[in-house]
């Protein structure tokens, strides 16, 4: 278990490891791990404007196309949990070459489908293939960058990986507008291909040299297949420290899934606008804010690590890196998400559009400086299992965001758009005050279960 205070006066013999590669090899690695998993988000996102469309050419309801995006959230959950503890075992390079396929296959697999059942089949595949690429990624930053570094990266592999969702849903409404939805597809599943040769030749493996659960056998196989629990990740949870900023990340997340989920029956009925391109448009400010924030944030939570390294005389504790989450989680997000839902009952024409653009842009700038910095924390106190670790956050966050994606739209027609906002404001305050009190008790927390936190001499 790591301790509250562990000397770090000089750089310990483990800080060798990660001068491995030279800093232009880390940074292109980072770049294509980055360009991955803004693939994954992309897919993610990009199928929503398009089920109007799918729903007409299928001869099915809205409703039950939508299906497919419950279906996308489970196999992302599902996904993450088994790909993160297998890159421990087998490596990071094999598993991303394992999950390509099936993002491949799945993506021609929806082009072709006639039916409601294979489109929800090969929508499972398509997001089972490309589930891992967020855990996977932070996982190779782990591996690349130390302890006052991972923050900055971690933040620039979500600059690039949001962008996917950013322009996901304006290309995914153009292209089903314009184009053609299966279309598309077809392009997905090109690009996964081209992926999937770039990783086969330039990718190299960037686990820790002997860290790998193949590498300790006494004996292998040409072909060694092992069977590891998918749910013990999600065991990881059982330690306070880690739920509480699951929990309190997931309740941030939220407040962006409140504003634009029900894009359409909000934004879209107050302002007139029906078309599917510009609705998707409107996702534009919210990824461009997450863009922002998540650099500022990974590069604010390096500076106040080293900054309470050096308060404290060279001594490490895991929680100050949550220090930087403050001004995100207390004043941005709540304060963005109330705005928007009091502008959207209040407020008509172009000045309420604009301010409602605003509060989506700040939405996204506030949500991602809490989720980096928490990020970054996990790999921290984690190391050795900094996928896994980020895997149970994504799933949870999946599971979680799922069943509250559910009663947004009913909740928004029962109480209004603004009391909808309040409680989501209200919700991520709480979430503010979590990450507050795991600050405040972090290391008694750790002590009361330890899952095998990080010393200072393994991190």
């Amino acid at each position: 278990m790591a301790s509250e205070e562990s000397p770090m006066l000089v750089p310990t013999p483990h800080e060798a490891i990660y001068h491995r590669f030279a800093p232009d090899r880390k940074r292109w690695i980072l770049f294509h791990v980055s360009f991955v998993g803004l693939l994954a988000m992309f897919i993610q996102v990009t199928f929503v404007p398009s089920i109007p469309r799918i729903a007409k050419d299928l001869d099915l309801t809205d409703a039950v196309v939508s299906l497919a995006f419950s279906i996308s959230i489970f196999a992302n959950a599902i996904g993450a949990l088994i790909w993160a503890p297998y890159s421990s075992f087998y490596g990071r390079r094999t598993i991303y070459l394992w999950g390509m396929p099936f993002l491949c296959v799945g993506s021609c697999g929806i082009a072709l489908s006639a039916s409601l059942q294979s489109l929800l089949f090969w929508r499972f595949v398509q997001m089972f293939g490309c589930s891992g690429a967020l855990s996977l990624g932070i996982g190779v930053i782990g591996d690349l960058y130390k302890l006052e570094e991972r923050g900055t990266a971690i933040g620039a592999f979500f600059s690039i990986t949001l962008i996917g969702y950013a322009v996901a849903p304006f290309v995914g409404g153009a292209a089903t507008q314009y184009w053609s939805w299966r279309n598309l597809h077809y392009s997905i599943g090109a690009w996964g291909l081209l992926e999937m040769l770039f990783i086969y030749l330039s990718l190299p493996e960037t686990s820790h040299p002997g860290t790998l659960g193949i590498d300790k056998l006494p004996s292998r196989r040409s072909i060694h297949i092992v069977w590891i629990n998918p749910l013990s990740t999600l065991w990881l949870l059982r330690s306070p420290n880690l739920f509480a900023v699951m929990l309190a990340s997931a309740l941030m997340i939220n407040t962006m899934y409140v504003l634009v989920v029900p894009m359409a029956y909000t934004i879209g009925v107050q302002y007139g606008i029906t078309n599917e391109a510009i609705i998707g448009a409107f996702f534009l400010p919210n990824g461009l804010g997450s863009f922002t924030g998540t650099l500022i944030a990974g590069r604010l939570s390096d500076i106040v690590i080293r900054r309470w390294r050096k308060k404290r005389r060279g001594a490490w504790c895991p929680e100050d890196r949550l220090r930087a989450t403050w001004i995100g989680g207390l004043i941005i997000v709540p304060l963005s998400i109330g705005a928007s839902g009091l502008i959207t009952t209040y407020i008509g024409g172009p000045i309420g559009l604009a301010l409602n653009i605003l509060c989506l842009y700040a939405n996204g700038v506030g949500v991602d400086s809490v989720t980096n910095p928490i990020n970054s924390y996990n790999v921290d106190v984690m190391h050795s299992r900094s996928a896994e670790a980020t895997a149970a956050c994504i799933a949870s966050w999946s599971l979680i965001l799922s069943a509250a994606s559910t009663i947004i739209v009913p909740s928004i027609e029962r109480i209004g758009v603004a009391w909808t906002n309040i409680i989501a404001a209200v919700l991520a305050i709480i979430g503010q005050g979590m990450i507050f009190l795991t600050i405040r008790y972090g290391d008694h927390m750790r002590a009361s279960i330890d899952v095998g936190f990080s010393t200072i001499e393994n991190n």
